[in-house]
């Protein structure tokens, strides 16, 4: 529509602050503003929930991990936990991207899964079956007598996959690629069995969101959850 090539340039802002933005089209990653009134702490997304939460200086950061950005700036705001994750692809400049949100991981057997991981997973398992998925839910399932524990996922497609155990057999082995702390958790079974994947009728999340008086552009499902709150009220609907 308008002639020619558009470069799309990503930004991180917030009414807290400005924190980062594309320089190059294309580029993997953001420009950290290093230089706007913001002084910047990252805490490693394994301290979350922790008593004493331990938090890095840039001059300590490491490419590839997830930190928790926690700000200080000159607007009043002190050790301000904005709440989402990052991960660094640059030191030198400091450059990074946004992986996901803070409260929405899974973590209940030290797996450390975030919403970037099982997005990923979900775009391999879909290209390997043919599948269209329009959203997800996954929440664990604690460890019982009988069994030991699993991350139980409810996925509503536009297209279905003609073999949901292949699906869910390809997002596994796309999880056990993505993240070593999954894959250690999966071997032999030992602290997660396979996950249980269910096919969710369309419109269930529209629903849950609508008796929830979220139902907008605004919200959306949570797409990882630590405990299994949301999967069970969804699970009502099915």
């Amino acid at each position: 529509m308008i002639g020619k090539k558009v470069n799309y340039l990503e930004m991180y802002n917030a009414s807290e602050g400005f924190f980062g933005a594309d320089e190059i089209p294309g580029d993997d990653g953001m420009l950290l503003f290093v230089d706007h009134g913001i002084f910047m702490e990252f805490m490693p997304v394994s301290e979350c929930g922790t008593t004493a939460p331990q938090t890095l200086g840039l001059q300590d950061v490491e490419i590839g991990k997830h930190y928790a950005p926690i700000i200080s700036t000159n607007g009043g705001l002190w050790r301000y936990l904005l709440g989402d994750t990052v991960q660094f692809t640059s030191l030198n400049p400091f450059r990074i991207r946004v992986s996901g949100r803070l409260k929405h991981f899974i973590n209940a057997f030290g797996e450390e899964v975030i919403i970037d991981n099982t997005d990923k997973a979900v775009a391999v398992a879909s290209e390997r079956t043919g599948a269209v998925v329009n959203d997800y839910t996954a929440a664990p399932v604690y460890f019982s007598d009988s069994s030991n524990g699993a991350h139980e996922w409810l996925v509503e497609f536009e297209k279905a996959p003609d073999n949901l155990e292949k699906f869910s057999a390809e997002l596994d082995a796309a999880l056990k690629q993505i993240n070593s702390d999954y894959e250690a958790k999966r071997h032999k079974d030992i602290a997660l069995r396979k996950p249980l994947v269910h096919e969710l009728k369309k419109g269930i999340f529209s629903r849950w969101l609508k008796d929830k008086g979220k139902l907008g552009g605004q919200h959306k499902v949570p797409r990882l959850s630590n405990d299994r709150k949301f999967i069970e009220e969804i699970m009502l609907l099915m």
